[in-house]
């Protein structure tokens, strides 16, 4: 702050820091010792200052002052309108160091335009070129003097001018920039490669505001572009390739998705043991790879330029790499190929003519590894595209393989696991089935196509006592190995059940129970419960005599039951909880079957083929089924090749019974007192019965088995006691009684007078056992008939 006669009354913190002066040195004191010494002051010029702002006004201009250190500073200046302060006129005066504005010179200018890094070009209203850089020139590979007066489309005939000259004439319309508008171009320059470009329009307006032409400016981008144009090709690999759990569809994906898009001409060829179910054993030192073409695509029809085809043995490796190659090299770049030297003219002699007479000039090798397995090699070519592959297509090759390579592996892997899941299944699934005069039997078994593998679907056929036959079908969840697996265990657990001569519905609570217990034996092993926890069965029990099939299901599809008359019915049995749920009940049914009645077992893989309904896949498999006269397993496989006709997305078992009775003259009963004395007449009767179904020849060891059975019966149960023989496939003998003690096998010593008779039953027949009925016990025996007697 300065009063009228030039003095300091006031001294800021910015006026300190512009001037170096403390306020001490300068409140006070004449400002007049502030101005530079070259810089005398001028009253008149001072006086009009004074006056200015005595009348209200600021004033504002540049001065030249000294700072404390004695450097001397520009400093704009502004003082304020006067002020009074004390009955003084006062003013404020305001400063700070002047920096001088950049000017740039016509020369500069012109520098910066010619020589710019970024293409520039000026064209009139009729898109004529007028001005044009240096930089762009570079970019077409056209001087300016022959691109002045001309169109784009005349000096670049091969670029599409076209929509870039829709784009300037709507500038010149619209007076709107354009700007970052990206193509691809084409260049005298580099003829051979595509370059991208990214070209910003605006218009020129002239001093009166009219539109006098557009300029633009051009960048070329094509390494952006090209880098852009990788991760797209690497991200749309991953949705192409891949797509199936095939090996060899999986390597011809690769080809297919690199040619056009990459290369002219690829080939995949994988290890013949890859393409197999076996892992590829170690590689011996020396040995040639043994491959198969897996793979195989061009852009020419049919792939003339190949040497071998799909499914050829081949040993191809990039020359000059040995077998080695395939283990420990990496992917090889090979720019420019020349058919006339001599690892192709001696060292492959087909291919240097294939090169010759397809213009085959770039190539790229890149061995096919993933976790550590060798499983091929892939190779690129290039021919109509003139543009040599560089190392940035090595790169991207490399990832193109990386990524097949993978997919490959998980195909490899799959298939492997695929087919022990399969065998396993077919070794645990029965091979002959129970055959015999009380029942027919067919089966058929297919496997889903689906990529998750087989499944867990399994059936059975068991016979029992007293010419009985158990049915069963089951459905493990899930697919793979470990459904196969844990279907074993099932199919074994009812096997034993069955030995137990249990109900129906006894055995699947028995079996729910075990289900259960084998859950808890290993809590952590989640894909075993997952496969085990809500598995369904169905479980029927067909006795001859009577011509009645008990029946209880788990969760399963009901049986379905074609009459002689072939009419259709589906029992009305209790669905029941699937297995290892627990806290539930089953419940069976009975349903009488008579001579000739087919009786359908099956898994709702069959009913729910392409999604429908169970109710319309049921009443087509009746359909199916009711073709009387067909003999079993024709009318099987047709049924299930009518049922499911295409792709399978679950696995299908359709098991088939077709009933038959035990007539009269096949069954001999007696009924037995309980009295030792009649033993003896038992055994005439077991011999007249023998005599008059031409079985003499098992008349002395039948006479004994009766006798011993009796004799027990008679000795340690309760009347009343029946004797029942049955002629089927083998010899039958039962002995009832109303008690329920189970007998058991003595190992009697040489001193003992009894305590061998279900020894000697044992040795004497093919197999025996005890069942319990309602009412009691029966204790029965089964022979095989001589090989002179007919069933």
């Amino acid at each position: 702050m300065i009063d009228e006669s030039g003095t300091v009354l006031g001294w800021t913190r910015g006026a300190e820091e512009l001037l170096g002066y403390r306020s001490a040195e300068v409140v006070g004191r004449s400002a007049v010792r502030l101005l530079a010494q070259s810089q005398d002051p001028d009253p008149a010029r001072t006086a009009r200052i004074a006056d200015r702002c005595r009348s209200g006004s600021s004033w504002k201009g540049r001065i030249e002052l000294q700072r404390r250190d004695g450097r001397r500073i520009e400093v704009d200046l502004r003082v304020s309108a006067a002020f009074e302060l004390d009955g003084r006129h006062c003013f404020l005066a305001c400063g700070r160091e002047y920096t001088p504005g950049w000017t740039v010179s016509e020369s500069v200018l012109d520098g910066f335009l010619t020589r710019s890094p970024i293409g520039m070009a000026v064209v009139d209203r009729d898109l004529r070129f007028v001005w044009l850089n240096t930089t762009l020139e570079r970019f077409g590979g056209v001087p300016s003097d022959q691109r002045v007066g001309r169109r784009l489309g005349d000096v670049l005939p091969g670029l599409r001018a076209e929509p870039l000259e829709s784009v300037m004439r709507n500038v010149l319309e619209t007076g709107d920039p354009v700007i970052d508008h990206e193509y691809q171009g084409w260049s005298w320059a580099d003829p051979f490669r595509p370059h991208a470009y990214s070209t910003s329009f605006f218009p020129l307006i002239d001093a009166k505001g009219a539109t006098t032409g557009v300029c633009y400016m051009v960048m070329d981008v094509t390494e952006r572009w090209s880098a852009q144009r990788r991760l797209s090709l690497i991200n749309e690999a991953g949705t192409r390739i891949g797509s199936t759990l095939d090996v060899s569809r999986t390597a011809q994906e690769l080809a297919d998705f690199a040619v056009p898009r990459f290369a002219d001409f690829v080939i995949v060829d994988l290890l013949e043991a890859v393409l197999g179910t076996e892992d590829p054993p170690p590689w011996p030192p020396g040995a040639r790879p043994v491959m198969c073409r897996a793979g195989l695509s061009s852009i020419r029809e049919g792939c003339p330029e190949a040497v071998a085809r799909r499914g050829d043995r081949v040993d191809f490796v990039p020359p000059p790499h040995d077998a080695r190659y395939l283990v420990e090299g990496d992917a090889v770049l090979i720019p420019v190929l020349d058919p006339d030297d001599d690892v192709w003219a001696v060292g492959h002699p087909s291919r240097a003519a294939s090169m010759r007479e397809f213009g085959l000039h770039s190539l790229i090798c890149v061995p096919m590894r993933a976790r550590d397995t060798v499983l091929g090699l892939a190779t690129f070519v290039r021919s109509e595209n003139l543009t040599s592959f560089e190392p940035d297509d090595l790169l991207l090759a490399k990832e193109l393989v990386g990524r097949a390579a993978v997919c490959v592996d998980n195909a490899r892997r799959y298939s492997r696991e695929h087919a022990i899941a399969l065998a396993l299944q077919q070794t645990l699934l029965p091979h002959a089935l129970a055959r015999g005069t009380v029942v027919e039997t067919a089966s058929s078994y297919l496997p889903s196509n689906a990529k998750d593998g087989v499944g867990g679907d399994w059936f059975d056929a068991i016979p029992l006592s007293g010419a009985r036959v158990a049915l069963v079908v089951g459905d493990v969840v899930g697919h793979g190995l470990a459904a196969a697996a844990t279907m074993g265990r099932l199919r074994t657990a009812v096997h034993t059940l069955a030995d137990m001569d249990l109900h129906p519905d006894e055995l699947l609570a028995h079996l729910d129970d075990l289900v259960i217990s084998m859950v808890e034996e290993d809590p952590e092993d989640e894909t075993t419960a997952t496969a085990m926890t809500g598995a369904t069965c169905l479980y029927a029990v067909f006795d001859p005599v009577t011509q009645r099939c008990a029946m209880a299901r788990a969760g399963h599809p009901p049986p379905v039951v074609v009459r002689p008359d072939a009419s259709v019915y589906f029992p009305d049995l209790p669905a029941g909880p699937p297995l290892g749920l627990g806290g539930l009940s089953f419940e069976a049914a009975e349903v009488r079957l008579p001579e000739g009645s087919l009786l359908g077992l099956y898994t709702d893989g069959l009913i729910r083929f392409d999604g429908q309904d169970p109710e319309s896949g049921m009443t087509r498999l009746g359909r199916a089924l009711a073709r009387p006269g067909v003999p079993i397993d024709e009318l099987c496989a047709s049924a299930v090749r009518g049922l499911l006709p295409g792709a399978r997305t679950d696995d299908a078992a359709l098991l088939l019974a077709r009933t038959h009775s035990l007539g009269g003259d096949r069954i001999a009963s007696l009924e037995v007192p309980s009295d030792p004395a009649a033993v003896a007449d038992v055994r005439a009767w077991t011999a007249r019965r023998l005599h008059t179904w031409g079985l003499d020849e098992l008349t002395l060891t039948t006479e004994l088995v009766v006798s011993e059975l009796v004799t027990n019966a008679i000795r340690y149960a309760a009347a009343p006691i029946r004797l029942r023989m049955l002629r089927q496939a083998g010899l039958i003998c039962e002995v009832y009684d109303a008690s329920s003690t189970s007998p058991r096998m003595r190992h009697a010593r040489t001193t003992d007078e009894g305590g061998r008779g279900l020894f000697l039953v044992a040795q004497l027949t093919h197999r025996w056992g005890t069942r319990y009925t309602g009412e009691g016990k029966i204790i029965w025996a089964e022979q095989h008939l001589p090989v002179s007697a007919h069933v």
